[in-house]
């Protein structure tokens, strides 16, 4: 539903990105990389490995602990034509978990690369003892269900691949994915494989930073969102409300929401992934369900407060039996949004009419201009591998 809302204009989200300050590979060290702190209208700057000084004791941090995996496989057939195929999301078994820990095989959706050249039979994949083979199965709009078979026994489809795959750097590094992004590209704490894009928010975080902030008082826990190619998705419409938002699926633990709920009011998000799904926390408690459509914040007027919410989903949780909830979100935060649980927010520099920008906007009042211009004017590099912000929610 989007005719009750007013509309917002995508042009009014650009900013010159020159090619230059967009970071093509990490800092050495990841915590010294530039950080922009915002509060109350006002900027300043230091190095990430000093973040404590700005998020208060007693303040719960939440990262995001997916794993990207090496969703891209490159097949040549015997004619020497090159077929990409890049795993998106499963699709049976319908779980990451399941789908990854699969010794038999699996269905994925799929973007594929040169699709024309791929028609019936399987393509196939070799690399040592490990032989890949894929079907075409069935056309998903502009993607494909791609079934996944593979020689060799008690071989999960995580080893295969680890083993044949090429880890999905973002497009705008306009570069090859190297050896080193396999360990840039995953934040310290990743473990839960299933992304096909980093939280890059998290790339930041050194074991010493953590037990930094540990040391101040500063707990933290963490959610899983499985990023999907969607984050990287231009906003193509004028009116950014008629953009489709791509659905990610979730999974909180029931102690942590329980640990949410016990310190609301200084919860620190890191990164847009954990705000989207702190937020959705929210509507599924409204609506004891575990899915939140892309203008759900929109549709009504909401009474209950975020500890009301969190105890009606514990409480629905409970009587079906869930220790995690795992869910889809499909939610758009944008400018209009009223804001349930998170009060801080970690985060990269995104790109222009971009929707990340948009909920970047949301978080500090539309007072976005203030820090990308101070960014752009004071060397911070941008995008994945670029600098940091924590800024302050506009109350």
């Amino acid at each position: 539903m989007t005719n009750n809302q007013s509309p917002i204009y995508i042009a009014d989200y650009n900013y010159p990105l020159p090619d230059e300050r967009i970071a093509k590979y990490p800092l050495a060290e990841r915590d010294h990389s530039k950080l922009l702190v915002y509060r109350d209208g006002q900027v300043s700057e230091d190095r990430f490995y000093h973040i404590g000084d700005y998020i208060a004791p007693g303040s719960l941090l939440i990262y995001n602990n997916t794993r990207v995996i090496q969703a891209r496989l490159e097949f040549h057939k015997p004619t020497g034509a090159r077929v990409e195929v890049f795993c998106l999301e499963p699709i049976t078994p319908h779980d990451y978990q399941l789908s990854l820990g699969s010794t038999t095989g699996c269905t994925w959706k799929c973007m594929v690369g040169n699709a024309k050249k791929w028609h019936d039979g399987a393509i196939e994949l070799q690399a040592g003892a490990f032989t890949l083979r894929a079907y075409k199965e069935q056309t998903l709009g502009n993607t494909f269900a791609v079934r996944f078979e593979w020689d060799g026994d008690h071989v999960s489809f995580a080893e295969i691949l680890d083993a044949l795959g090429e880890l999905p750097i973002p497009p705008y590094l306009n570069r090859k994915t190297e050896e080193s992004d396999k360990t840039t590209y995953q934040t310290v704490y990743s473990r839960i494989k299933g992304s096909v894009a980093a939280p890059t928010a998290g790339l930041h975080f050194t074991q010493n930073v953590l037990d930094d902030l540990r040391n101040r008082g500063i707990e933290t826990d963490e959610v899983t969102l499985h990023v999907g190619a969607g984050t990287f998705l231009p906003v193509k419409t004028a009116d950014a409300n008629e953009h489709t938002m791509h659905t990610e699926i979730i999974a909180v633990p029931r102690a942590t929401i329980a640990h949410i709920m016990k310190q609301l009011g200084h919860i620190v998000a890191v990164g847009t992934t954990s705000m989207r799904t702190l937020e959705s926390l929210y509507f599924m408690g409204c609506s004891q369900s575990p899915s939140v459509s892309q203008f759900e914040p929109y549709e009504r007027d909401y009474t209950m407060s975020a500890r009301e919410a969190l105890q009606s989903l514990l409480d629905w949780m409970d009587a079906t039996g869930q220790d995690t909830l795992h869910a889809e979100t499909q939610i758009m935060i944008k400018p209009g949004y009223t804001f349930h649980i998170v009060d801080q927010l970690i985060t990269n520099f995104h790109q222009p009419q971009s929707t990340l920008l948009l909920l970047v906007s949301a978080f500090v009042g539309g007072d976005w201009h203030t820090i990308y211009d101070y960014a752009l004017s004071h060397d911070f590099r941008f995008l994945s591998y670029g600098d940091s912000s924590i800024l302050n929610r506009k109350s």
